[in-house]
């Protein structure tokens, strides 16, 4: 990884710390008089030792010594107690906040932006790389601030009693640091390696799955376990690799930490013995001092090896924030000449008239999908979209959903659409696709998401209208039928019905419908359609179909080619002129023809 891109990365982690609140500091806190603690513990046992080896004292004179050991020991208990329980709230709130930020920039991006990643690309994103977060702000920030203060505070307590000490732990110190740097710089690139690697498998996996049926039907079944195999075997190398850089990681911190204990240990050992004399202030070197600083030796060193065990969690966090970055700072690439203006226009209206003058309808990337095109549909009036697959139909109702970026003029009762606060817009709107997303939970859940408080009584009145109420009647289960994730046990066509019931239960006064009987059989079609005009009989409508014996039935059509609108009216009167219209009728009677 690029040297800048993991400074950015590792300051926007740091960035984001205010989101734990109050619950960092105090895991800071908690590990400042654990370490005060480390202090007194190793000056009462040191004590103890002195008095009952050197001075000969009995053990009960030495009592308040002992009930001071045994508090300090209990107090320490607790502390690490609070401070792990401290730390997983501060993580806790900071996954809570970084997912919610996420979800909001998908709603604000808009399915256009979400349908260009494999499902369980985004799965892997909005979970396991916001997990990864945790150990960063719950055990690395807080160990980072401890690693400084823990040693000095011990520094300060040895070198008034014994400076040689002092001076081995001193220069001994950087080694642990220097060590882990040298060890962890590629431990960032591998995580955001490994992380790349379970998006593909993830969003590969998913893909898979939902094709299931495709795949067999073309006997592609074997192939794909053979695809699914390789990138599972990327997968467990990146994840090796990792594994690896950890343990090396922890090896080398705990062997310099052994060697450094080690040297101050046989520093002691050679002056009890006499053969070293130096580093004590004109007072022969007693078991006190010794055991004080032989009990804190480990203590000092144990704070930078907490810190090296955890810097595995800022690799793995830097890794996880790659893509999270990515996506939070994503813009969406309008032309330069569109300004992003205040959405401040309150809008409500009791019919919607659209008005379209040199429309041009972008991708997210900045591609031009539709335009420039001009329209008007009248308030109250039901239009139809239909064209060749690719003429820019869905991008266009996209558009207007708010999904997609625009340039020229989209009038919404002439207010310009940019202008208008996009939630508020929403609710006037019914949308209808021809692949409905039902989600996981009950059928009254799924029909009343707009108005959880619809009453059974008028949510059965909305499953009889979209012809999908005996199917709920002869479920033992009724409205509390479980939808699983992706439709799962209902039909394409049922859970086209399903949407068609939520849709009307939206008091709606535009009606933006894409395909929406494409799933559905001859019989069940005529009964959707004649719902749809009901339902439609005093708001506005756009409709895209491939179906054209229905344009009878409404005030007019625009006909899309490439992106433009090369034939609008009625129906009567362009079947009449010699353009595209006539010859997609005359394709769709010769297709009947032969069927017949």
């Amino acid at each position: 990884m690029d040297k800048s891109l993991e400074k950015s990365l590792a300051k926007w982690l740091k960035s984001q710390q205010s989101s734990c609140g109050i619950f960092l500091k105090l895991s800071v806190l908690c590990g400042v008089l654990n370490g005060i603690a480390i202090v007194g513990q190793a000056y009462f046992i040191a004590q103890i030792l002195q008095g009952v080896i050197i001075d000969n004292l009995a053990p009960a004179i030495l009592s308040i010594e002992f009930y001071a050991l045994i508090g300090l020991l209990i107090i320490r208990a607790l502390l690490a107690q609070v401070r792990e329980r401290i730390s997983f709230e501060a993580g806790k709130r900071l996954r809570e906040d970084i997912r919610q930020a996420v979800l909001n920039k998908l709603v604000a991006l808009g399915p256009v932006f979400i349908k260009g990643k494999p499902a369980g690309a985004w799965a892997t994103l909005v979970f396991e790389q916001v997990e990864d977060l945790h150990d960063f702000y719950a055990k690395y920030l807080p160990q980072m601030m401890l690693a400084g203060f823990i040693p000095l505070l011990i520094l300060v307590c040895v070198f008034p009693i014994n400076w040689a000490a002092g001076l081995i732990l001193l220069m001994t110190a950087p080694l642990i640091p220097l060590f882990m740097i040298l060890v962890g710089m590629g431990a960032a690139d591998a995580n955001r390696k490994n992380m790349q690697a379970l998006s593909r498998l993830s969003g590969h996996f998913m893909d898979r799955i939902k094709g299931l049926q495709t795949l067999k039907l073309f006997n592609r079944g074997e192939a794909e376990l053979v695809n699914i195999g390789l990138a599972s075997e990327d997968f467990r190398e990146r994840t090796m690799s990792v594994l690896r850089l950890a343990f090396l990681s922890s090896a080398v911190l705990e062997f310099f930490a052994a060697v450094s204990i080690a040297v101050v240990a046989v520093y002691f050992g050679f002056s009890y013995l006499g053969h070293l004399d130096f580093g004590h202030y004109g007072v022969k070197i007693s078991l006190f001092t010794g055991m004080f600083v032989l009990i804190l030796s480990p203590e000092f060193y144990q704070p930078l090896r907490d810190l090296g065990t955890h810097y595995h969690a800022k690799a793995q966090a830097i890794g996880a924030a790659e893509s999270l970055v990515e996506l939070l700072d994503y813009q969406v690439n309008t032309p330069a000449n569109i300004q992003p203006v205040a959405k401040n226009v309150e809008f409500s209206a009791d019919n919607i008239m659209i008005q379209a003058i040199g429309l041009e309808v972008f991708s997210v990337d900045g591609q031009r999908l539709v335009g420039p095109i001009s329209f008007t549909l009248p308030a109250g009036e039901h239009w139809a979209i239909v064209g060749p697959s690719g003429a820019g139909k869905t991008s266009l109702l996209n558009a207007l959903l708010g999904f997609l970026p625009y340039q020229g003029s989209l009038l919404v009762n002439g207010h310009e659409l940019s202008h208008v606060d996009v939630a508020q817009w929403r609710q006037h709107l019914a949308w209808l696709g021809q692949d409905p997303q039902l989600f996981h939970g009950t059928v009254r859940e799924n029909v009343a998401l707009a108005n959880p408080q619809l009453t059974d009584e008028y949510i059965m009145a909305l499953l009889e209208q979209a012809n999908i109420s005996d199917f709920v009647l002869q479920h033992p289960q009724g409205l509390d039928l479980i939808i699983s994730d992706q439709s799962t046990g209902v039909s394409v066509g049922q859970a086209q019905r399903f949407a068609l019931a939520r849709a009307l239960a939206q008091p709606a006064k535009l009606f933006l419908l894409d395909e929406p009987t494409a799933s559905l059989d001859e019989k069940s079609e005529q009964s959707v359609l004649a719902t749809l005009h009901r339902a439609m009989k005093s708001t506005s409508g756009l409709t895209i179909t491939h179906k054209l014996d229905d344009l009878h039935n409404m005030n007019g059509v625009l006909v899309m080619d490439k992106g433009m609108i090369v034939q609008q009216g009625h129906v009567n009167d362009l079947q009449q002129a010699d353009g595209l219209l006539a010859q997609l009728l005359n394709q769709q009677q010769n297709q009947q023809q032969e069927v017949y």
